[in-house]
């Protein structure tokens, strides 16, 4: 055969490529292929009169094959590489044939008639095999697909509506012609003999077969019924829809029309949305549905014509007393309804009432109760016309799904309506700014309540400026829910924004809360003392030292998030409560690096995991590691971390703040020591107006002078020394003078003839605030200058 002809041969099957090759009976070459020599390495003159086994290893196998009666096939190396052969014995002379291809070439010839043969013999996928005149030359009979499978002398698509035919004949033809295949097409196949019923589905994938020289020589066609998948797509995008649609909105009525409006047209051509009258007032539906009293207010429609008909039940109409029947019983149990309508005004058993409630070219329905939380707040109806098929079963459970969720949005709307005024109104004159925005830190907070309605929690945040750039960073957690636990945390939040003002170490803060709550406890009535208490998380950040010192009183440990994106828990002697009393809490100190993220939270956080306390913290750790961006503002990294953790609601309030911590420059600060002599004076003096000068804030040399030579002299005069001064410029100017002494500071009023007592009194003229804190050993005191407002002289006050 020469390669003309072997050119024809399909499927890319050469008979050519086979060697070819004949043995007498003592398996010796007697005759030799011009492809056995290129195939085997060997050329006839050297290869004839060889025994086989002597150009194949392995030898005892070729042997046993070359000399076996019954012949056989197997595998060898030669010359020219790995050979698959076969030996056929040749009667009568008892010679035999030996047929030899590469490897590689058979073994793609065996599994290429064993993919066609599979494809063929199964039934879930078409597989067609056309010319290239779109003849059909052979296929299976895949049930799922008979608008194709045609009998053997008919037109493949002789049974197929002609514009489905003509898409189908043509995406054939552009296959045949640019040798492009097509994936997953979704065609429909409409039936010649009825058009207009829902369509078969098919996902059709087409290539183009080539011969053994490349030549276009069919096309391969492989479809399979897709009608489901579609369907299930064309749900799923129903229900992104709704979800993306119903909810966001807390007024009753938008969210009973979105839910109207989703289903229309996808589930029904008319859909009516009615609820109990006390819903749309906020007050607390029935349990079960019932037509007496509450009657049933129809709040929203929807159909695909443009107005609504003006005989039925519009929007704001009430719904009429409605006779009892078997199907209303159904709904009071939940059950979602499907009848005729027939059945419908068999049910009413009132021509009126037919009129007022059933559309006018409608025949089938489905009723779905509304229900949320144990409450029944009402029905959804959809209808479809007599030209539509009932609603099948996965259509019924979507319309159950889409109305649950409906259904809760619209009781979150209607507790929202009760209680947001109230709830409105509290948080904000008691909860802090969300953002906060300062020397010593950036933060942000964050507040969820939890799901189920609007009573107000006790947890709360706050970021409180203290002297000397410094900030306090508190989070807290009162036991129980509404306004006794927000009027419990409000005191709180009182107290410590005096107790801050005192400037007192983390644990002495969390002391006198602890104290606090006790008395609180003893003014309340026995039977809610156990609802009496709080959790409490008291830190102390300074810019100028880098240092953050904490106690903790009951609350989740602080994550700290490096600038880098690492995340790890600040480790704190944990205390009890808040009103536990007899347990004395302990300040730890770190040091974080400047821009670090210092994350405080309550416990609510930790119930979005699902998990204990103790997987929850790591949980809640991992979720700040991953939800890192050095980029990402503070609102968007809490945020994230609640969608990391998971965005279902929260069953208990969530308080979370984040603080990124920043650092005052050395070059804004300057320190010196000096001594307890009077000389100091005079030297301190000159160190600030050095200072200011270098600053360039000339303008509150005189201020600054008399601040440093009246706290000065009172260290040297009656503290003694060291004696620390300490310049700090940032928005303000700030002078701190230090001396070991204890004693507390008072501003007096002098007599007209006293020789002292007017100094602290020309401090607090010349600067915008003063004061003084306590540590270890001795006391700082402080004052602050306003660099926008410029400097208060002494003499002009």
């Amino acid at each position: 055969m020469d390669s003309d002809e072997g050119s024809d041969l399909h499927g890319g099957f050469r008979l050519d490529a086979v060697a070819a090759a004949v043995l007498d009976q003592e398996g010796t070459i007697v005759s030799w292929s011009t492809e056995a020599a290129r195939l085997l390495g060997c050329d006839a003159s050297e290869a004839v009169g060889l025994p086989l086994w002597k150009l194949l290893s392995p030898g005892p196998e070729c042997r046993a094959l070359a000399l076996s009666d019954t012949g056989g096939v197997g595998r060898g190396t030669s010359a020219g590489g790995e050979v698959a052969f076969g030996v056929l014995p040749l009667p009568p002379d008892g010679q035999r044939i030996m047929l030899a291809a590469r490897s590689e070439t058979a073994t793609e010839w065996a599994q290429g008639i064993s993919f066609f043969r599979a494809l063929l013999g199964q039934d879930r996928i078409g597989v067609a095999i056309h010319d290239g005149a779109q003849r059909r030359l052979r296929a299976n009979a895949a049930p799922t697909m008979s608008a194709v499978n045609t009998p053997p002398g008919e037109h493949w698509d002789a049974r197929l509506y002609g514009p489905d035919a003509r898409v189908l004949r043509d995406l054939i033809a552009n296959v045949m012609r640019t040798g492009t295949p097509v994936l997953g097409k979704v065609q429909a196949m409409r039936l010649a003999e009825a058009p207009n019923r829902p369509p078969q589905v098919a996902s059709v994938s087409a290539f183009r077969l080539d011969d053994g020289d490349g030549a276009p020589d069919g096309v391969a066609v492989l479809s399979y019924d897709a009608t489901q998948e579609v369907r299930d797509r064309r749900h799923l995008a129903l229900q992104q829809k709704a979800a993306a649609r119903i909810g966001p909105s807390l007024d009753i009525q938008s969210t009973a029309q979105d839910l109207a409006d989703v289903l229309v047209p996808d589930l029904g051509s008319c859909v009516t949305v009615d609820l109990a009258e006390g819903v749309l007032a906020g007050d607390n539906p029935p349990q079960i549905l019932g037509w007496g009293a509450p009657r049933l207010t129809r709040v929203a429609v929807a159909t695909e014509d443009e107005e609504w008909p003006p005989q039925l039940l519009g929007p704001g109409g009430a719904y009429p007393l409605l006779p009892d029947s078997p199907q209303l019983r159904m709904l009071q149990k939940g059950r979602t309804l499907t009848m005729t309508r027939d059945e419908v005004v068999s049910a009413l058993n009132d021509a009126e009432l037919a009129a007022l409630f059933v559309p006018e070219h409608a025949h089938w329905v489905a009723v779905t109760p509304l229900l949320a939380r144990g409450f029944g707040l009402g029905t959804v109806s959809v209808w479809r016309t007599a030209e539509s098929e009932p609603l099948e079963d996965d259509e019924l459970v979507l319309l159950t799904e889409i109305s649950s969720r409906a259904a809760l949005s619209i009781d979150n709307a209607r507790r929202y309506t009760r209680e947001h005024r109230a709830a409105v109104s509290l948080q904000e004159r008691l909860l802090p700014r969300a953002a906060a925005d300062i020397a010593a830190v950036e933060a942000e907070g964050i507040y969820r309540p939890a799901t189920g309605g609007a009573d107000i929690s006790g947890d709360w945040f706050d970021v409180v400026t203290l002297p000397s750039l410094r900030a306090a960073l508190v989070i807290g957690d009162v036991i129980g829910h509404g306004l006794p636990a927000t009027a419990t945390m409000g005191r709180l939040r009182t107290a410590i924004l005096t107790l801050a003002d005192l400037e007192l170490d983390p644990a002495e803060v969390l002391t006198r809360l602890d104290d606090l709550i006790q008395r609180l406890a003893a003014e309340t009535p026995a039977e809610q003392k156990d609802a009496v208490g709080a959790t409490c998380l008291y830190a102390v950040y300074d810019p100028v030292a880098g240092r953050c010192t904490l106690a903790n009183a009951g609350q989740p440990p602080p994550v700290l998030v490096t600038p880098d994106g690492r995340a790890t828990f600040v480790e704190s002697p944990p205390g009890p409560p808040l009103g536990v009393g007899g347990v004395p809490y302990q300040s730890v100190t770190v040091e974080p690096e400047p821009g670090s993220v210092l994350a405080l939270f309550t416990d609510g956080l930790l119930g979005l995991t699902d998990f204990d306390a103790d997987v929850g913290l790591e949980r809640v750790r991992d979720g700040l590691a991953s939800s890192w961006s050095p980029d990402a503002g503070l609102r968007d990294f809490g945020d994230g971390l609640l969608e990391t953790l998971g965005d279902q609601q929260p069953r208990d309030d969530i308080a979370l703040l984040m603080a990124r911590t920043r650092v005052v420059p050395p070059s804004d600060t300057a320190s010196w020591q000096l001594p307890a002599d009077p000389e100091a004076v005079a030297q301190a003096r000159k160190l600030a107006d050095e200072q200011l000068d270098e600053w360039g804030l000339e303008q509150f040399s005189l201020t600054t002078e008399l601040i440093v030579s009246e706290l000065v002299t009172n260290a040297v005069r009656y503290a003694g020394g060291p004696v620390g001064l300490r310049l700090i410029r940032s928005s303000v100017l700030i002078c701190e003078v230090s001396d070991p002494s204890n004693t507390q500071p008072r501003l007096v009023r002098a007599g007209d003839t006293d020789e002292g007592g007017r100094g602290l009194y020309i401090v607090a003229q010349c600067a915008q605030r003063w004061g003084s804190r306590y540590g270890r050993k001795g006391k700082t005191i402080w004052t602050e200058q306003g660099l926008d407002d410029g400097p208060v002289g002494f003499f002009d006050v």
